[in-house]
């Protein structure tokens, strides 16, 4: 067994957020325990409300939590420094947003490109890798389209490309079938899976989709901010 497959790629304990005060406060995540494996697509599913997207956002560094924590290929994620935590989040998670979050007046390779040139790699090399990446997902010929002229389904390969292009080790995708229709749905979580996932992988999807969790390794189920049920996917 690899030393990355050793550990969890994800693991939670005791997480807690909460929002308002007094008689508005609610608890969004109550109390979850969680761990993500290398090697599987986890999906997190359940109705709107059930506290899946906050949840995500604690395990990817985005959402403070208000008790508990987060290790994340082993480092304390909420234990980090704001600088360390951006600098980990860069190298080693990949987030795919459900409204995509491109940047509009970026063509598609440069959108793609982003991480890359974050991470410190020159132009020219930058543009190679997002050119590839566009290329996998099949949008090569996409490349020098701004955001606002690409649909819903190539917005959303683009934002997968620009997730993957520095083959960071855990893929997060929050809804990331919303807006599609069911075949397209189901034709890019297959890519996701065919094209990224390996033994030193992870990818982890909150969704209430049903239609998708044929791809899923394991199925974790939320209501009312706690895990109620989990089960082994049906691929």
């Amino acid at each position: 067994m690899s030393a990355v497959a050793a550990q969890p790629a994800i693991e939670a304990r005791d997480l807690v957020k909460t929002f308002g005060t007094g008689e508005t406060l609610t608890t969004a995540v109550n109390h979850v325990n969680l761990q993500a494996q290398f090697g599987e697509m986890l999906f997190i599913v359940g109705p709107s409300g059930s506290g899946k997207t906050t949840l995500l956002s604690m395990l990817s560094g985005i959402l403070r939590p208000d008790g508990g924590s987060v290790t994340v290929h082993g480092a304390d994620l909420w234990a980090l420094d704001t600088n360390a935590l951006a600098d980990f989040r860069l190298f080693n998670i990949g987030f795919v947003f459900q409204d995509f979050h491109l940047f509009p007046r970026l063509t598609s390779r440069e959108n793609v490109a982003i991480p890359m040139l974050l991470q410190g790699a020159d132009w020219d090399a930058a543009m190679l890798e997002a050119d590839r990446d566009l290329g996998i997902v099949g949008l090569a010929n996409r490349a020098t389209i701004l955001p606002v002229k690409l649909s819903g389904g190539e917005q959303q390969r683009v934002a997968i490309a620009r997730a993957i292009v520095s083959r960071p080790q855990i893929l997060i995708l929050d809804e990331p079938t919303a807006s599609l229709d069911g075949d397209t749905g189901r034709t890019i979580i297959a890519f996701v899976k065919e094209e990224f996932l390996n033994a030193e992988r992870c990818i982890l999807i909150v969704t209430h989709d049903a239609r998708i969790n044929e791809f899923a390794d394991r199925i974790v189920h939320m209501e009312d901010g706690r895990i109620t049920a989990r089960e082994k996917g049906t691929e």
